[in-house]
């Protein structure tokens, strides 16, 4: 081969043909390294900001089932309907959880402070999320909550 190239090319060029073929190999690896790390983090970006998009939806179903808790009237039924209104519109319908304090809106007195709590289990959502295969399969739990005096 090495007669042949130099046939064809001449002595000058032929070790600069040489240098290129052997160097091919040395491309793809670096190549092959560099795409896993950018995949990693391309992966890893888009998790974290799913888990932003989900606290964020959190704190809004929070701040709604608050709302509809501190009018007079008001049940637990009221907030868990409003938590679960903002919860599916946002795709995450399920694996969450809805607390209150006190435990009976219904029987709240005017001024009282009637705070909201929403759970979400991470691992659960759209299986975007890698959070659950770390640590023996456990899911991640997110939560938000809101305050708002009673009318």
């Amino acid at each position: 081969m090495k007669s042949t190239l130099t046939n064809k090319l001449g002595n000058g060029r032929t070790h600069l043909l040489e240098r290129q073929l052997g160097r091919r190999g040395a491309a793809t690896l670096e190549m092959f390294f560099c795409l896993g790390f950018l995949l990693i983090v391309t992966f890893g970006s888009i998790d974290f900001g799913y888990a932003l998009y989900t606290k964020n939806q959190l704190t809004g179903a929070a701040r709604e089932g608050a709302r509809a808790g501190i009018i007079s009237g008001a049940t637990n039924t009221d907030v868990t309907n409003a938590v679960a209104n903002v919860m599916n519109v946002a795709g995450l319908k399920n694996s969450y959880t809805v607390t209150t304090t006190p435990t009976s809106i219904s029987t709240a007195t005017s001024g009282t402070a009637i705070q909201v709590l929403v759970k979400y289990n991470w691992g659960s959502g759209l299986g975007l999320s890698s959070w659950s295969k770390i640590g023996n399969g456990t899911t991640m739990t997110i939560s938000a909550s809101a305050t708002m005096r009673k009318e």
